[in-house]
């Protein structure tokens, strides 16, 4: 008889990674289910499944067809994992605990005796607030536009010490938004956000510029997959299988991004790494040429660098967004604040050294001559060296130096 399989129900499931996921945690077959409202009632009667994972709207809705909830799903009021026991009825637990506690783990953070202030009031947050409360935090505050406590009211309580979105505010395709800045609380001492795609929003960025501890909620998705599989298989699996998934999905996320100076090789570096990895290559010179219908020297001709800067802009905030790309951008890209955030937040930014005599001139309107590119050079260094997280010299072969690329992208 064959086996029935686990899998995902909720409305809109077109980008789950559940199914990802769970390969690589279990050995069962995995599927989605978007299901209606209408749908609902009878897929779960027909008990044709080994176990469920739940997502919006599903997760109050399916309480009532459980013969039991666990301690914590009762308190939470919220069921993401469905079990089916051997009388019939249906298990309700709530994995989404599992996985934030291991998010506060990874980042360090430590509950006992602070006060947490959580953004957002919906199922996510009823889970951190469990979360903060059993670990002993003194005192936990939710924030909504509409509850007892609004944004409004934040002025009077800057002395929170954990912060945690749990609001959409600043996920795809919002990327960039944020809601409240942790530089406003001076007690602060750790940021979390259960929102992945990007992998660094605006809110967990302002916290690294910060220096405190944070993490975006990446694994919070592998973990909380990592409970329900041993769920649906009985079975404790080792927690090195969830760090493996999680570090395996994180980087086919994340972008490689080539800065440097103008003339340093990182369209042709791009190129090589991009057929290298599969990848697709983003070339924001390229974008703002195929925009503007003109070549760049056309554009600082009738624009001037002010005109191009605007431009480059809008295609590196576009570029930024992507997930899983090698990106290029031009040498003066990161000149702008808002571009190295744009870039930082999917991104694993490599600064591609080449001495100055070196460096391509030809149709470039900045490198006019030498000693202007030396001093261009200088000027722009520290910005190359603030953003990126690599750096690797491109003077000899592109191959080799792809190939350190890859070495240090893949560990």
């Amino acid at each position: 008889m064959e086996q029935r399989p686990c899998g995902l129900i909720g409305g809109s499931l077109g980008h789950s990674f559940s199914p990802q996921l769970h390969g690589m945690l279990g050995d069962y077959s995995y599927r989605l289910w978007p299901l209606t409202a209408e749908e609902l009632p009878a897929f779960l009667e027909g008990r044709q499944f080994a176990g469920l994972n739940v997502t919006i709207p599903y997760k109050q809705t399916v309480i009532p067809y459980c013969g039991e909830l666990s301690h914590r799903a009762r308190r939470i009021g919220s069921v993401n994992t469905l079990i089916p026991m051997p009388d019939g009825s249906l298990y309700g637990e709530n994995t989404d605990y599992d996985g934030f506690a291991a998010l506060a783990d990874r980042a360090g953070i430590d509950f006992k005796g602070r006060k947490v202030v959580i953004l957002g009031s919906g199922g996510t947050s009823r889970t951190v607030r469990t979360v903060a409360e059993d670990r002993g935090a003194s005192q936990v505050m939710v924030v909504s536009r509409k509850g007892p406590v609004t944004y409004e009211d934040l002025k009077g309580h800057q002395d929170a010490e954990i912060l945690v979105n749990t609001t959409p505010v600043g996920m795809y395709p919002h990327n960039g938004e944020l809601l409240v800045d942790p530089g406003d609380f001076p007690r602060c001492a750790g940021v979390l956000d259960v929102v992945y795609n990007p992998l660094k929003t605006a809110f967990i960025l302002r916290a690294e510029e910060l220096g405190l501890p944070c993490a975006g909620g990446l694994l919070m998705l592998a973990a909380q997959a990592w409970r329900a599989a041993e769920l649906f298989t009985g079975k404790a699996i080792p927690w090195e299988k969830c760090e493996a998934a999680f570090r395996q999905l994180e980087r086919q996320r994340r972008n490689i991004v080539l800065v440097g100076m103008p003339g340093c090789g990182k369209t042709a570096v791009g190129q090589f790494l991009a057929r290298q990895l599969g990848r697709p290559l983003v070339d924001t010179d390229q974008m703002v040429e195929q925009k503007a219908g003109r070549s760049i020297p056309e554009i600082f001709g009738e624009e001037g660098e002010e005109g191009f800067r605007r431009r480059e802009t809008e295609a590196i905030g576009e570029a930024g967004s992507h997930t899983g790309a090698v990106i290029a951008i031009g040498g003066g890209g990161l000149l702008r604040e808002e571009n190295g955030r744009a870039l930082a937040q999917n991104g694993l930014l490599v600064f591609l050294r080449r001495p100055v005599e070196l460096l391509a001139r030809e149709g470039r309107p900045l490198s006019t001559g030498l000693e202007r590119l030396r001093e261009m050079y200088q000027e722009r260094l520290p910005v190359y060296e603030r953003w990126a997280q690599l750096s690797v010299d491109n003077t000899g072969e592109v191959a080799d130096t792809a190939a350190a690329i890859i070495k240090e992208w893949e560990k």
